[in-house]
């Protein structure tokens, strides 16, 4: 498959100029940790046609023409497609779906926080310290690539790409000197809702693949002991970063989920000025509809801390940096 796509890329530079020189202008990047809202405020602002973003099947294929061929093949590819493991109530997701740029990365080099959060945690040794960017940094790889496949996605279009990416927590400094003209937004959710939602979402996949909880206990503890480290480092590395003053403020917006839970509308009003977006009527109509649907809403996913041994006083205790920071009210 990377070589058929590598094939496709370099076919797309004979055809194409953007292949061959690529170029992004203004991209919206959304950074958060899994299950803070960050799906569903990519989709929101991609469905207002603020922006654009890569459907799952267009980050496994990014070729501009193997993806002419593709398309057409799509309802056969759903049938053995890996997104049919995700839990629907947890994380709605097809290859028609726009995902998480995480994704694009795993697939090109095989590497990245999802082959360590779905596949390598489960290793002897713990092998974190190969995808920290402070001790193995290949962001200059990972941004080559991120621009190469965000300029196909918006190519010939008046339209900033709206990515996703919740391993850039960790090195959003970086990124911000690569892509000085990117505006990011920033979720944040209380960690007793989003980490234990986020290893549920994971192990979910697992269990309904491999069947996670038929195995060896230790195993299944090592595991989520791993996962649960590195979900609070992704948090505890942009707290670091934001208040040691690396990241550029001006270009980052906090998204507090309970806000966009309980004040959409107002909370939509401040990021279209932030990204300098002018919504229509038809906009502000839908974004009142939304609102008002949010405060509604009611989550179909649970857990229990107990089932991955967590307790409300670890997590808490664990992330007192957020909640001192970003959720006092």
């Amino acid at each position: 498959m990377r070589t058929i796509v590598s094939i496709g890329l370099f076919t797309d530079k004979l055809f194409y100029k953007i292949a061959r020189k690529p170029y992004l202008k203004n991209p919206i990047v959304i950074v958060g940790n899994p299950r803070s809202g960050t799906t569903f405020l990519q989709r929101y602002l991609i469905q207002s046609n603020l922006g654009r973003g890569s459907q799952l099947w267009q980050l496994i294929y990014p070729s501009i023409i193997l993806q002419k061929l593709i398309r057409p093949l799509l309802p056969i590819l759903e049938k053995i497609s890996p997104a049919r493991h995700h839990s629907t109530a947890a994380h709605k997701t097809s290859l028609s779906s726009v995902e998480t740029d995480d994704v694009g990365l795993f697939f090109r080099y095989f590497d990245g926080f999802f082959l360590y959060g779905f596949l390598l945690s489960f290793a002897d040794q713990d092998l974190f310290e190969y995808f920290d960017p402070k001790v193995r940094d290949t962001s200059k790889r990972d941004f080559d690539w991120f621009e190469n496949v965000w300029s196909r996605t918006v190519v010939n279009q008046d339209l900033s790409y709206i990515g996703k990416l919740f391993s850039l927590s960790t090195n959003l400094p970086a990124f911000q000197k690569r892509f000085p003209d990117a505006k990011i937004l920033y979720m944040i959710r209380d960690p007793l809702n989003v980490i234990p939602s986020g290893i549920s979402l994971v192990t979910g996949v697992l269990d309904k693949r491999f069947g996670f909880w038929s195995l060896n206990k230790d195993k299944r503890d090592q595991y989520i002991e791993r996962l649960y480290n590195a979900l609070v480092t992704l948090l505890r590395r942009f707290h670091e970063d934001w208040t040691n003053g690396n990241i550029n403020q001006s270009s980052v917006f906090i998204v507090r989920y309970d806000k966009m839970m309980s004040n959409f509308d107002q909370l939509m009003d401040s990021i279209l000025g932030f990204i300098g977006q002018q919504p229509s009527d038809d906009l502000i109509r839908k974004i009142k509809e939304t609102a008002e649907a949010q405060r509604n809403y009611k989550s179909k996913h649970g857990y229990d801390l107990k089932k991955f041994g967590l307790s409300e006083e670890k997590i808490k205790t664990d992330c007192k940096f957020v909640y001192d920071t970003f959720l006092t009210k």
